[in-house]
C-alpha cells in the first residue's frame, strides 16, 4: 500500500573532552556552562570509545536544549545543530554494524536505550527491499509545528484508539513528519504516504496532503487493520514488511518512553537515497 521514505541523522571536541574527563557512567555535571553546539560537518571519532563519549555528551546537551524549546515555535539553532550531530552519529552506527555494536555497549544507561532502539530501527528500515530503477526526485517543504502534530496524534488516538506514538513513528518514517512532499515510487503521497485508491476508502473526505486529515486517516486505517489489539498486524497492513513493522514499533516505543525523543526525531534532517548513498537535503551547512 505504501512506500517508505527514509527520514528518516572544534566545538564538539570540547563536549567530547568533557565526557572523557567525567567518564561515560559518571553523574551529569552540575556546571552551568553550556558548550557550543557542534558545527554541521563536525567530525565523528573513529573508535567506539570516542564515539560513545561524543554521543553521550551530545545526547545530554540535546536533552537540555530541548527543555528550553517551546515546540510551538521553530526549532532553535542549538537544537538543530545538536540534533544533526546526534543523527549523523546514529546513522553511522546503523550502517557500520561492528563499530556500532561496540559503541552501543559502551554507552551509559541514560543514553544507551534511545541509541540502541534508534540504531536497530534504522537497520530494519535499511533491510527493506527497494524498488529497482530510477529514484524519484524528492520535494521538500516545512513540517507542521511539533506541538501541532502532537495535537493531531492525540485527536486521532481519542477517536480511533491508536496510540499517538505509532502514528508519530509512521509519520516520521514515511515523510520525515511531512517534510517530504513528493510521491513515492508506487504513487503514494502526503505526510502519511497513502495511495489515492486507499485514501478514497479511509480518508473520510479529507485532504490527502493535509497533516491533520492524513493522520486521522492513518489511524482509521490502522484501526480497521487490527489496532490497537494487534499493532503488528495493523502496521504490517500499512506496509507489507516485518522489517517495517519492527522499525515502527521501536521508534514508537522509544517516543512513548520519553517525549523528548519525539522532539529529537522531529529536529532531525532529511536524507534521501542516491546511487552514491544517503545525501542530506535539509539543514545547516549545505552548499
Amino acid at each position: 500500500m505504501l512506500a517508505t521514505v527514509l527520514a528518516v541523522s572544534a566545538a564538539t571536541g570540547l563536549a567530547v573532552a568533557a565526557a572523557h574527563r567525567q567518564g561515560a557512567d559518571s553523574p551529569r555535571s552540575t556546571t552551568s556552562t553550556t558548550p557550543a553546539p557542534p558545527a554541521p560537518a563536525a567530525s565523528i571519532p573513529p573508535d567506539p570509545a570516542g564515539i560513545a563519549a561524543a554521543l553521550t555528551a551530545t545526547t545530554r546537551n540535546l536533552r537540555d536544549a530541548l527543555g528550553r524549546w517551546d515546540p510551538a515555535d521553530p526549532i532553535p539553532e542549538d537544537v538543530t545543530l545538536l540534533a544533526l550531530y546526534h543523527q549523523r552519529i546514529l546513522r553511522s552506527l546503523a550502517s557500520h554494524r561492528a563499530v556500532g555494536d561496540a559503541t552501543l555497549a559502551q554507552l551509559p544507561k541514560d543514553v544507551r536505550g534511545e541509541a540502541r532502539d534508534t540504531v536497530r530501527a534504522r537497520r530494519q528500515l535499511a533491510a527493506i527491499p527497494r524498488s529497482p530503477g530510477r529514484l524519484p526526485q524528492v520535494r521538500i517543504a516545512a513540517a507542521a509545528p511539533a506541538s501541532q502534530l502532537r495535537q493531531f496524534y492525540a485527536a486521532a488516538q481519542r477517536r480511533f484508539g491508536v496510540h499517538w506514538s505509532v502514528l508519530a513513528a509512521i509519520n516520521f518514517v514515511e515523510s520525515a513528519f511531512g517534510r517530504v512532499r513528493s510521491r513515492s515510487e508506487a504513487g503514494a503521497r502526503g505526510p502519511m504516504q497513502f495511495l489515492p485508491s486507499t485514501w478514497r476508502i479511509y480518508g473520510m473526505g479529507g485532504d490527502i496532503d493535509d497533516p491533520h486529515d492524513a493522520i486521522l486517516a492513518a489511524a482509521n486505517y490502522l484501526r480497521h487493520s487490527g489496532a490497537p489489539r494487534s499493532y503488528d498486524r495493523a502496521v504490517f497492513a500499512y506496509n507489507h514488511s516485518m522489517h517495517y513493522v519492527r522499525a515502527v514499533r521501536r521508534f514508537a516505543s522509544r517516543m512513548r518512553r520519553d517525549d523528548r525523543t519525539f522532539l529529537t526525531y522531529y529536529a532531525w534532517q532529511v536524507y534521501v537515497r542516491t546511487a552514491q548513498g544517503g545525501r542530506r537535503v535539509t539543514g545547516p551547512g549545505l552548499s
